[in-house]
């Protein structure tokens, strides 16, 4: 062997042993530092600045929420109107390997079967199923849909019931409102929130309407439990469970007169139908105190269904403002009074008058001539209030506007309410203020307003929530009537009483369309121009904001019934003879409600049957009532529950007629050949559906066929004749 080979094997050695001197030195440094690190963990007990003794509770510990009872909503009487209602979810689990807790399959194990029954529950077919079955790729678990959405519990037991391996729920909290469209812009509506937690936390929040503004107190305050858990997250038995308790919520009544407030629905429901306004409101408070006996609009929409309501996502009464137009007169006219610059005997030239660099005319471009003041008012005189305003002056006239508090608002119990605006920098705008125009008001603030009339000059604040009930301690809080000022005298809203009244009975009044007979009441009238995008105001026949303001009986104020009706698309009759197609029915039956409701319930005629309450019942078990009862049943849905009725329970009906119950399962269109239109009318209602109905007499053809799902649906025409 050569020396080059001797001395480059001796330096392969060398290197070997350097390099496993070095590994080993290596490794005896990571161990001193394991070590080291694994000394000090035991002694301090932290990894990383993190206790470990900690991060290893809270593994084993399982924290979950005892979720508050939220609370119900009711009306004057003690009626439900909103309340808790769990709803479930189906799905089907498909994995072979899923296994429950005692070992057993638990997958579906036979879809034909499984389709079959299900298809008795869900508004599905058996092949519709069999596909929601036979997904394209593996997937652990399916779902069916909506259809297989917010299921009752009646649903959830009845499948339950079948035992089908596989088939299982999933509970969501959810809010009944049995009423169908029932002041559902006031009343609001709930969401779920929390929507992908997983412990059982998921909960409802109020997003409109009363739901919202009482939100807090609703919803009460959720409690905690807290438990051991093993590595797989199943609580340990006997282990200790530290339990906060939950604070359910309270209960909210109304002040809502549910008699009132339903057949204020019918009334705006025929409204909407045969005029087409873009916008439709009405309200009827008691006068005295200001509680709110019924308040409805359109559009509106289904809080069961939510039908309608991309179109209705507010409470138009409270948060939108307006120019009032001539129902402001009221008010234009107490302060000329109360400030006494008042003459009804004096003479003004109605017709036009000039201020600034503005002309202002009377409502028919010309006037009548040299007339008394005392006429300015029935007759709807804008030449006429410029000059009261004039002759009060500005400062009065501004001072008079803040004590009726326009321009600030009432504080009513509903979210979102509006202030309004003055515009009262120039002549012009001031002299306009005088009969409703360069200012902006909403219905809450001419209520409260106008209430100073109907109370002897006491001015009421509008009120929606009668009381409030906590379960938790078992006490109430009442609301009070609150005097939020008075800004004229008692002799003053006797003199503006008895104007409203010349309104409606002297021959040259504006009002003659509301006369009702036997009763005395008094009104104003109201013509407001819609501001143009392009500056000034629309024109055209329907272009205005059509209103009433109505105080009755007159002789005794008990009531303020207010209705404004914004650009009817199919103006086939006066604006004054639509409105009173609400007000007088409405009117009528608030004057005559005092007296008459125990002689209806003593003199019920033979062929006269109160409805009964089938709101939870099961299909079978409310047709069979009815039936029983000489009334024909109507179903809209698959489902086997009824979860709303028209007309509602209690309500009186002549025999052999309809009540249509909405069930649980998927909205489908019936037939309704034959029907009345008032029976259609139903229909619309319960549905949140828009008829346009053609014709009179009874209904002879439908556009949506018999069992069609009506999910998708927007509009329905029917065509009636006469027999």
């Amino acid at each position: 062997m050569s020396n080059n080979k001797k001395s480059k094997n001796s330096r392969a050695k060398q290197n070997r042993k350097l390099f496993a001197r070095i590994l080993t030195v290596i490794f005896a440094l990571v161990f001193f530092v394991f070590i080291f690190d694994f000394a000090r963990i035991a002694i301090t007990g932290q990894a990383k600045g993190e206790n470990l003794d900690y991060r290893t509770k809270f593994k084993y510990t399982k924290k979950s929420s005892l979720v508050a009872k939220r609370g119900n909503i009711y009306d004057d009487n003690g009626d439900v109107v909103a309340a808790d209602a769990g709803e479930f979810s189906i799905y089907a689990i498909l994995d072979k390997q899923n296994k429950d807790k005692n070992g057993k399959d638990n997958y579906v194990v036979d879809k034909n079967k499984t389709a079959q029954v299900l298809s008795k529950y869900l508004s599905l077919s058996e092949n519709e199923i069999k596909k929601y079955l036979t997904p394209n790729k593996k997937v652990f678990q399916v779902e069916f849909g909506t259809a297989g959405k917010n299921l009752s519990l009646h649903v959830k037991d009845q499948i339950e019931k079948e035992k089908l391996p596989g088939i299982a729920f999933e509970k969501t909290p959810s809010r009944s409102y049995p009423n169908g469209v029932f002041a559902t812009n006031l009343v609001g509506i709930t969401k779920i929130s929390n929507k992908e937690d997983v412990n059982d936390t998921q909960k409802i929040e109020g997003i409109m309407g009363v739901e919202q503004y009482f939100n807090k107190t609703l919803k009460g305050t959720d409690g905690e439990k807290i438990s051991k858990v093993d590595s797989r997250g199943a609580e340990l038995p006997e282990t200790k469970v530290v339990t906060k308790q939950s604070q359910n919520g309270s209960d909210v009544y109304l002040t809502l007169d549910t008699k009132m407030q339903d057949y204020l629905e019918i009334l705006m429901s025929q409204i909407q139908t045969n005029y087409q306004p873009l916008q439709l409101q009405a309200v009827v408070m008691d006068s005295k105190s200001g509680a709110i006996k019924a308040m409805s609009q359109r559009p509106t929409f289904n809080p069961t269904t939510l039908a309608g309501i991309n179109n209705s996502w507010r409470n138009t009464q409270v948060e939108d403002q307006f120019e009032p137009g001539s129902v402001m007169k009221i008010l234009t006219l107490s302060a000329s009074i109360d400030s006494g610059n008042y003459d009804p005997d004096g003479f003004y030239n109605s017709g036009k008058i000039e201020v600034a660099d503005r002309t202002i005319s009377d409502w028919n471009g010309r006037g009548w001539g040299t007339i008394p003041f005392n006429q300015a008012f029935p007759r709807s005189s804008n030449v006429g209030m410029v000059n009261l305003e004039q002759q009060m002056g500005a400062d009065t006239w501004d001072k008079y506007l803040k004590k009726f508090h326009l321009a600030k608002k009432t504080g009513i119990e509903l979210p979102n309410e509006s202030t309004g605006k003055i515009q009262f920098e120039n002549k012009s705008d001031q002299a306009m203020t005088s009969f409703g125009q360069s200012i902006n008001v909403n219905n809450m603030q001419m209520l409260q307003a106008v209430s100073a009339i109907a109370n002897d000059g006491e001015m009421v604040k509008p009120y929606i929530v009668d009381k409030i009930y906590n379960p938790n301690t078992g006490k109430t809080k009442k609301t009070k009537k609150e005097n939020v000022g008075q800004p004229i005298s008692k002799k003053t809203a006797k003199q503006v009483l008895s104007a409203m009244e010349d309104v409606v009975y002297k021959k040259y009044g504006s009002g003659q369309s509301y006369q009702i007979p036997g009763y005395k009441l008094g009104v104003k009238t109201g013509t407001a121009q819609i501001a143009s995008p392009n500056g000034g105001y629309l024109t055209g026949n329907s272009n205005y904001i059509f209103s009433v303001m109505g105080i009755l009986p007159s002789d005794n104020p008990k009531y303020l019934v207010y209705i404004t009706m914004k650009q009817p698309q199919n103006m086939t009759k006066p604006a004054e003879t639509i409105l009173s197609e609400i007000f007088n029915p409405l009117a009528l039956r608030l004057m005559k409600s005092d007296t008459t409701i125990e002689a209806e319930n003593q003199n019920i005629s033979d062929n006269q049957i109160h409805v009964p309450n089938l709101i939870g019942q099961s299909l079978d078990d409310a047709k069979k009532k009815l039936s029983d009862n000489s009334l024909t049943p109507v179903v809209i849905g698959t489902g086997s529950e009824v979860v709303q009725q028209l007309p509602r329970a209690n309500e009186m009906m002549l025999k052999d007629q309809k009540v249509v119950l909405m069930t649980n399962g998927a909205m489908t269109m019936p037939d309704i050949t034959g029907w009345s239109k008032s029976d259609v009318l139903k229909l619309s209602e319960i549905t949140g559906k828009k008829i346009k109905i053609s014709g009179s007499g009874y209904v002879v053809s439908q556009s949506v066929a018999e069992g069609t799902s009506l999910t998708e649906t927007k509009e329905i025409n029917v065509n009636l004749k006469d027999k």
